[in-house]
């Protein structure tokens, strides 16, 4: 079975996250928060690096309950930046606290944040039908600057790009790909 390119084949959680998670439309709140933190987190570093430490993530972060993490206070911060499960930015902690706070203003905006992203494409799917491996498109570097025009950190076009990959609202997958 072939998959996109960019899966490690030795490495069992890339080949799970590539077949079952990536570019699978995601609608629910909870979820499209996790990834958003998620991907701020991953800023500077590889995919696999966080996705070794997601589940360890879910509990730092109160399983990315977007109203917990929104309220987190110095002690909590304190409380991650010892956390070795986690990556441990204080600047990166930061941003997600303020994430959390803005995603919850464009909740309450849009009814849900759900429909604010996927606004941005009325509610398609970007199928791209070549091999060329874009990191960002006109589309991210519009998302991106309304996100950091409501507050967001850490969301610049290519990380929106990836996020974008990630929740399906970008297929990505290459032509040879099974998942194609």
């Amino acid at each position: 079975m072939q998959r996109c390119s960019w899966v490690d084949e030795k490495s069992e959680i890339y080949i799970k996250y590539h077949d079952e998670k990536w570019g699978v439309p995601k609608y629910n709140d909870r979820e499209l928060f996790e990834l958003l933190i998620l991907e701020c987190f991953q800023a500077g570093l590889s995919w696999i690096t966080v996705l070794k430490k997601r589940e360890t993530f879910r509990k730092a972060f109160d399983n990315f309950d977007v109203e917990k993490v929104s309220n987190y206070k110095e002690e909590k911060i304190a409380k991650l930046l010892k956390d070795k499960g986690i990556i441990r930015s204080r600047r990166k902690i930061e941003a997600a606290i303020g994430n959390a706070k803005t995603f919850i203003n464009i909740q309450k905006e849009f009814g849900s944040f759900s429909h604010y992203i996927w606004g941005f494409t009325d509610g398609k799917i970007i199928k791209n039908n070549n091999d060329k491996l874009f990191v960002s498109t006109p589309l991210s570097d519009k998302i991106s600057k309304d996100l950091k025009k409501r507050g967001m950190k850490y969301v610049g076009t290519i990380i929106v790009y990836s996020y974008l990959q990630a929740i399906g609202i970008v297929n990505d997958h290459e032509t040879n790909c099974w998942k194609f």
